[in-house]
């Protein structure tokens, strides 16, 4: 097996772990009502769901080893493609034409980026002062970006991306370096950089929690789109990653970019409220109609458990009843 297509194997399995472990983690909290956390960690799903990530992030490590930044992280993207489907079937809702479109956009980009980037298996690696000027750069952007203003979940949102892309690319470094036979697994390259790593990662993840403060959509599309940018500039500038054709294979890259980025940004797009309603009785031949609780306020969030999904909430003036309350399927 070539080292591209190991790395498109491992990326791709990566990514339907980390779905499935949303799944999970989504019916979990749903099914607590965003309580009990004692519950939940006496709960054996719910640490199946943390060994499905595990896997997946040790899987995604394993696939920079074996592919370019400009073909592994791209393929984050899958996530995306496995948990909108999963979503739906657990609804019990079928999807939508918006949905599928981005799918085909989503997997169709990626198969041109793959002709166009896939090259050996990954042998440069950052040196410290390489490194140290990227966290530099990553920092002062990342200052930038969320600085107090106007619109501060795109911002956050770009500034998310952009931390765990460079995350990606000081791991492969790490990877590399540590598997390098020549040298030992422990040096202070090796130490430095994956002290680099855990801060951009934990950065990251603190940035798109406030990203998504104010909506799922449009923050989710920025942060899926620039993670493989950021890590995709690293890579080029600073680690020798060529397009195949040189100049020739540069137009089916843009293309395959651009499908995707259309591909990503449908699928992140919000659903329809839901047009039921009902019926509370405030007094005596009285009704008020208030909408119903909506289950899919966004396909994306449901699946990926992220603080746009809100917990069905009981109407009012019924009494609720005994019994667990479990997610549709």
């Amino acid at each position: 097996m070539s080292a591209t297509l190991a790395a498109v194997v491992l990326s791709l399995v990566s990514a339907v772990a980390y779905a499935a472990a949303a799944v999970a983690q989504e019916r979990l909290a749903s099914r607590s009502g965003g309580t009990g956390t004692v519950r939940l960690l006496a709960s054996g799903a719910w640490w199946g769901s943390v060994a499905l990530n595990a896997v997946a992030a040790l899987l995604h490590v394993v696939a920079l080893k074996y592919g370019p930044l400009t073909v592994v992280q791209p393929l984050g993207a899958l996530t995306l493609v496995a948990a909108v489907p999963l979503g739906a079937r657990l609804a019990g809702r079928r999807m939508r034409a918006v949905e599928w479109r981005g799918i085909a956009l989503t997997l169709g980009g990626l198969a041109a980026l793959l002709v166009a980037a896939s090259g050996p298996a990954p042998d440069d690696v950052l040196s410290v002062p390489e490194a140290m000027a990227v966290a530099g750069a990553t920092a002062a952007l990342i200052g930038l970006l969320a600085r107090p203003g106007t619109r501060p979940g795109l911002r956050h949102a770009t500034a998310s991306g952009v931390a765990s892309g460079v995350a990606s690319a000081l791991t492969q470094t790490v990877t590399v370096a540590a598997t390098d036979r020549s040298g030992s697994p422990f040096d202070a390259q090796v130490i430095g950089v994956a002290v680099l790593v855990a801060a951009f990662a934990a950065g990251g993840l603190l940035l798109s929690q406030t990203a998504y403060r104010d909506g799922l959509g449009a923050p989710l599309a920025l942060v899926t789109l620039a993670n493989p940018v950021a890590a995709a500039v690293i890579g080029i500038s600073l680690l020798g990653e060529q397009l195949r054709g040189g100049a020739t294979g540069l137009p089916l890259a843009l293309a395959g970019a651009v499908a995707a980025a259309l591909g990503v940004v449908a699928l992140c797009r919000p659903a329809p409220a839901p047009e039921t309603a009902t019926a509370t009785a405030v007094g005596p031949g009285q009704p008020s109609v208030s909408p119903a609780p909506a289950d899919e306020e966004h396909p994306v969030a449901a699946v990926l458990a992220l603080p746009a999904h809100r917990a069905p909430q009981e109407p009012a003036g019924v009494p609720e009843q005994p019994g667990p309350r479990l997610t549709p399927l």
